[in-house]
């Protein structure tokens, strides 16, 4: 989870707390916020990500789509690929399930290139194994984490 316009740390606890609402659902761990520089589109504003662990009896693709509406109800606007956004939430994996269906895979597919991700991932869950490619762990080292500032915990 991330956003880079609006105040992204408040955007992303306001999102930790409509996870946790969701039906059937438990929050179960949250990494610390780190600050990183974009990836892709450069000419934009720092983001705030940080990764969460929950527990829930929801679908991956239901669960999607329940991560959509928390974005827009937190005013994320899809007007162009890597665009500054108020908050954006992704499913990185769903236990040891590989899930391929437009619009969803599982693991995410850029989850291994991004410190911004791994890092924060490696901070609540460093022993869980991404299908195929390893642990947590493992695979943070191999990603150039040099950008990324953990911020103080408020």
């Amino acid at each position: 989870m991330g956003g880079n316009i609006g105040d992204p740390p408040a955007q992303i606890r306001s999102a930790l707390r409509a996870l946790a609402a969701l039906p059937g659902t438990r929050l179960v761990r949250r990494s610390s916020l780190y600050r990183n520089p974009p990836v892709g589109r450069l000419d934009q504003p720092e983001f705030v990500n940080a990764v969460a662990k929950i527990e829930t009896r929801i679908g991956p693709r239901d669960l999607l789509d329940r991560l959509l509406e928390i974005e827009r109800v937190h005013g994320r606007v899809r007007d162009s690929p890597n665009a500054p956004r108020t908050l954006d939430l992704d499913v990185l994996l769903y236990g040891d399930r590989v899930v391929h269906e437009p619009g969803l895979a599982i693991p995410h597919p850029r989850m291994l290139e991004r410190a911004f991700v791994l890092v924060p991932l490696a901070e609540i869950a460093p022993e869980t194994v991404v299908p195929g490619r390893g642990r947590v762990a493992d695979l943070v080292r191999k990603v150039d984490a040099s950008g990324m500032i953990k911020l103080p915990d408020v």
